[in-house]
């Protein structure tokens, strides 16, 4: 038999993180309709951020004024999770006066993503990554103190970052006030799925969301023990690798424009895995 408690959300800091999260990048026009069919079909939590050249934050905000209303469900009962992003990740559409302080950018973007997804607080906000390639600088500093004031505010939940190598985030968890509770980080099979990130959350209880599981691994569906699995079972390659994620303690995220995808994301846990199996797919293409 399946075991559902593993796609049951994390009690966490007073809210509750699902396991499945809906990523609404590289949408555009699309954004509205995308993120209300993944709501339609049982997707509870939602990933943005404050990006123009990205996300279509605002795209997302009404396809949730239009589920709220069609479907009778209320703001407590998601999660909405957006992002702080720096100048140079942006376009020039940006949701701040870059003249401003870090401190005064983060106020304006947090609360233009409010205002864009219809809300009063956030369930998750991150620092979408640091401002330089190795180490963390004063404005990253500067820029979580800003996020650390609307966590205790209460207008946000849980903080965490984005696209953090394992000693940017040792550092920032043993200099923060506020310790990071979250980490969604690009998860690469090379990399044994970003195991070394993994290990120092599961040390420091920070909950760990992969994404891009699916596009950053496609040379992994032609692996013969991958294969040999998919006979087995008799899942699809995207379950495979979600139930995989799921089983090693991941949140997973997915941004799959089809609804027949959803559907079966959701129900990757249908046939359940073997622990051998969980063994060999955390340990394909490691040395290869």
């Amino acid at each position: 038999m399946t075991d559902l408690s593993i796609i049951d959300p994390l009690p966490l800091h007073d809210t509750l993180l699902p396991k499945f999260i809906y990523g609404t990048a590289w949408k555009e026009a699309a954004t509205k309709d995308l993120t209300l069919k993944a709501l339609e079909n049982g997707f509870t939590a939602i990933d943005t951020a404050n990006q123009r050249k990205h996300y279509f934050e605002q795209g997302v905000g009404e396809a949730l004024q239009h589920f709220y209303h069609s479907s009778g469900t209320s703001r407590d009962q998601l999660f909405l999770q957006s992002k702080f992003t720096y100048k140079e990740g942006q376009d020039e559409r940006l949701p701040y006066d870059v003249s401003a302080s870090y401190t005064t950018q983060v106020e304006q973007s947090f609360l233009s993503s409010l205002e864009h997804l219809g809300t009063d607080y956030l369930d998750a906000y991150l620092l979408h990554g640091p401002s330089q390639r190795e180490g963390l600088s004063e404005r990253d500093f500067e820029v979580w103190e800003a996020m650390e004031s609307f966590y205790r505010s209460g207008h946000i939940k849980l903080l965490g970052v984005s696209n953090m190598s394992h000693d940017q985030l040792e550092y920032l968890q043993t200099r923060a006030s506020i310790k990071p509770m979250l980490v969604q980080n690009r998860c690469f099979v090379h990399s044994g799925w970003d195991t070394h990130v993994r290990e120092l959350c599961l040390r420091h209880g920070i909950h760990y969301q992969g994404f891009s599981l699916l596009t950053a691994n496609t040379a992994v569906f032609k692996q013969p023990d991958f294969l040999a699995i998919m006979q087995r079972t008799g899942l699809t390659a995207p379950q495979i690798i979600f139930q995989f994620a799921l089983k090693v303690g991941m949140v997973v995220l997915t941004g799959t424009s089809n609804e027949k995808h959803m559907q079966e994301d959701l129900h990757c846990m249908k046939i359940p895995l073997m622990d051998e199996e969980i063994i060999t797919i955390e340990q394909l293409m490691m040395t290869k």
